[in-house]
């Protein structure tokens, strides 16, 4: 596609064109001009939905642990109805928007039907799960991966969002390019976007497995967290292999030369499906609700999605840093992809040092989590210019990732701080015992921090409907008057 393709019904600034890049791998995904486009238009505004959402909770989240400042708020149950809807909304529907908004542009233009029945579903089920806390809010139950209120409504919307993410994967399988032996780096971001596909497959099978054998006499958190324990960690692959697609293909947009050969490439994803393969394995091979079915999995997620990560992020980045000219369109996906690499490796190296149950858990996952966010919203600013809008610019768009970043940065550090003092996790107000200064000052710069990344995240949702409205604006000085 060219830089100044236009589209029916939409006029969109040129995306600044990247410089020729030097000998080396070029990870370039083409997007389409076809009815494909509306369809994805739709996956982003769910996306930018659940990220509205998941940022007014977590103000309400980060303001619940911040010391003396939480003393306004009611009970402690609030901080964690708020947690709830934070991670559903800022995880798990909006990593299956952008997964949704990259398999619509991805592969063959059939089966749109299914696409658009899979949007709607989807919706239907995130707007019951957000509506609950409000109509039915039940009672919090801190599962890993996916936590949920257990109330009839929200359940539910889980339900239902489930069945329009499993149209959504039968949708990108069927509209799949086809494999081949010849792979240049486009076709090797393909083969990462059918993985990703395969990946979420893979886990919806686990989550319905797990419903199918769990034992009826669990309740709560028990039940919850075997449920969501198989599926959740085949989910990490998918968000994984997104990211990985997300920073080969922004390096090489800003005209970076990627010293990877799609061969390796497409090999570190293979281990990577590899990893997933694994997860219906340790349900043939263990009880669900043995430790041996907890830990095989575990490791399978740390040995599979693990060594491409490495690899796949030095290259983007060296490659990236030897520009030494960059247009000021393309700094916004620059710092992207360098604060979503400089994140997740954070939220990595915290993982190493985990010892027992503190909030240096939560500092891990954060780095990671948002390590995949940054990358995907890099992965949104390129796409806007092919769904008609105008490329991102300005300092403001270039200074969006450093600043949600950083905060996130200063959150986690903060959270890891207060973690080697033994501060909890899923706690808020006094349930804290924060004991000493350095504990107070600890879960301070967490709050700081996450003040700073609320305000960050949200600036992202400005950038890209500030696009948005400029497009529609030019769009209306160009129609003649009457």
């Amino acid at each position: 596609m060219s830089a100044n393709t236009t589209f029916p019904g939409r006029t969109a600034k040129p995306a600044a064109s990247p410089p020729a890049a030097r000998p080396g791998a070029s990870y370039q995904l083409s997007l389409p001009h076809d009815g494909r486009l509306p369809l994805a238009r739709g996956w982003l505004w769910l996306g930018l939905a659940a990220l509205i959402g998941s940022g007014l909770f977590s103000v309400l989240l980060v303001v619940s642990r911040t010391p003396y400042v939480n003393q306004w708020l009611p009970a402690a149950n609030f901080f964690h109805i708020s947690l709830v809807l934070h991670v559903d909304l800022s995880v798990l529907v909006w990593f299956v928007a952008m997964a949704g908004l990259l398999w619509s542009l991805h592969g063959h233009p059939r089966a749109q039907g299914l696409g658009w029945l899979a949007l709607w579903v989807t919706g239907g089920g995130t707007l019951a799960m957000a509506l609950s806390p409000f109509v039915d809010p039940g009672e919090p139950i801190m599962a890993n991966y996916i936590p949920v209120l257990e109330s009839p409504l929200f359940l539910a919307g889980l339900v239902v969002f489930a069945l329009g993410t499993a149209l959504l994967v039968l949708r990108g399988l069927l509209a799949a390019p086809r494999l081949g032996l010849g792979y240049d780096g486009r076709g090797a971001l393909h083969f990462g976007l059918s993985a990703a596909a395969i990946a979420t497959a893979v886990a919806l099978l686990c989550f319905a497995w797990s419903w199918l054998v769990l034992p009826t006499s669990l309740h709560g958190k028990a039940y919850y967290e075997i449920l969501f324990w198989g599926g959740g960690h085949a989910l990490q692959f998918t968000w994984t292999l997104l990211m990985l697609v997300a920073w080969l293909w922004l390096a090489s947009a800003c005209g970076a030369r990627i010293v990877l050969s799609p061969r390796v490439t497409l090999l570190l994803f293979l281990l990577a499906l590899a990893g997933v393969f694994s997860t219906p394995y340790a349900y043939l091979a263990h009880d669900v609700a043995s430790v041996e079915h907890r830990n095989l999995l575990t490791w399978a997620m740390r040995l599979g999605g693990g060594p491409a990560i490495v690899p796949v992020g030095l290259a983007a980045v060296l490659g990236v840093l030897s520009l030494r000219r960059l247009d000021t369109a393309l700094r916004p996906l620059r710092a992207a992809l360098l604060s979503s690499v400089l994140l997740f490796a954070a939220g990595g190296m915290i993982g190493v040092f985990i010892q027992g149950s503190n909030v240096r858990i939560p500092a891990h996952y954060h780095g990671c989590i948002v390590g995949v966010t940054l990358a995907l919203m890099g992965a949104v600013y390129r796409i806007l210019p092919a769904l008609g809008y105008q490329a991102p610019q300005g300092r403001l768009a270039t200074w969006q990732p450093w600043l949600y970043g950083t905060g996130q940065l200063m959150h986690i550090v903060g959270l890891v701080w207060s973690g080697g003092y033994g501060v909890q996790r899923k706690v808020a107000g006094a349930e804290q015992v924060l004991r000493s200064t350095a504990e107070i000052a600890g879960m301070g710069l967490m709050g700081l921090g996450g003040l700073i990344a609320i305000i960050g995240g949200l600036l992202f949702v400005v950038v890209v409907l500030r696009a948005m409205r400029q497009a529609a604006s030019l769009e209306r000085m160009k129609e003649p008057r009457p």
